[in-house]
């Protein structure tokens, strides 16, 4: 029953990142900021999981003291992991596509398992059959995101002619190449990132237990930290406003639903499984992403990109 639940867990995160990818896209489409986005979406969730943290850990004392050591890691986590990573990728996306977005996704398995074994929380055994295995897997999907980058084939174009967000999900396949490949470059560096993130909060909990105060923590600080972030980058307040309606909701979706829920449910799955096994749930966003993006944004399939047949 137990892994049962853990199961379900990992099937409703992935579903939950499925949307961020399609959502945030949407947004972006509508002309919302990527840096303004990201603080909103950070805000979002520190002010939602802050009354929850207050009420069931710091007035019911079950939360345990938080050192200045433990609150410096703990910034420092939410840097690179939340504020540094998603700029990066919502940068990225905003070149690329919610598609392409999900398939770089899946290269956290790999760096996730490569950096559990320099940290030796896994084994790799080259001189075995399951050593060999997993090696192959690294370099095929290494390989795979190269081709995502580089090559360019067919597309699977979308069955919905009249996508409900009304979102010009080709406009994605008229950039420039170049822009293309940048987006590419700066999601990839994203999800390595987040993949050394993901490794991290397994010490990271074993020092400070408290999940839930824990992700607000993280959150908090990566809302200040995305604040000044978006001030550098962001100089136009007029910018600062959402474009549209599809803009707040997305806002809501990834601060609330992603950023706070679904922070919080991996914490969990990584202190009941590990990081290697939450991450190894990858493909399925990939799967999920295709099949709402195009229902969703009348989005296309591309097999490739850049390196012509």
């Amino acid at each position: 029953m137990g892994n049962g639940k853990v199961y379900a867990t990992i099937v409703l995160i992935r579903l939950i990142y499925a949307g961020m990818h399609i959502f945030t896209k949407a947004a972006f489409e509508e002309g919302t900021s990527t840096t303004v986005f990201v603080f909103y979406r950070h805000a979002v969730a520190a002010i939602f999981l802050a009354p929850f943290a207050f009420f069931l850990e710091i007035r019911q004392g079950s939360a345990p003291p938080l050192t200045f050591r433990l609150s410096v890691k703990i910034f420092a986590h939410a840097f690179y992991g939340m504020a540094g990573t998603i700029n990066l990728y919502s940068i990225g996306l905003n070149y690329a596509s919610a598609t392409s977005s999900s398939a770089i996704f899946n290269i956290v398995p790999v760096v996730a398992f490569i950096l559990a074994v320099m940290f030796r929380m896994e084994t790799l055994k080259l001189k075995s059959v399951h050593g060999m295995a997993k090696a192959s897997g690294i370099l095929l999907c290494i390989g795979g995101v190269v081709a995502l980058a580089l090559y360019q084939g067919p597309q699977l174009k979308s069955l919905n002619h009249h996508p409900l967000l009304h979102s010009t999900g080709t406009a994605v396949h008229a950039r420039p190449e170049k822009n293309w490949a940048l987006g590419i470059f700066l999601m990839t560096a994203s999800v390595v990132i987040w993949a050394l993130w993901t490794v991290q909060q397994g010490p990271l909990l074993l020092e400070y237990p408290s999940k839930l105060l824990n992700t607000t923590l993280q959150c908090t600080f990566a809302s200040v930290q995305s604040f000044v972030i978006a001030l550098v980058m962001e100089r136009d307040f007029s910018r600062w406003k959402l474009a549209g309606g599809m803009s707040l909701f997305a806002v809501l979706f990834t601060g609330i639903v992603v950023a706070a829920i679904s922070y919080y449910l991996q914490i969990w799955v990584i202190e009941k499984k590990g990081p290697v096994f939450l991450s190894m749930s990858m493909p399925l966003s990939l799967v999920f992403t295709m099949v709402i993006a195009s229902f969703l944004l009348g989005e296309d399939v591309g097999l490739g990109r850049y390196v012509r047949t």
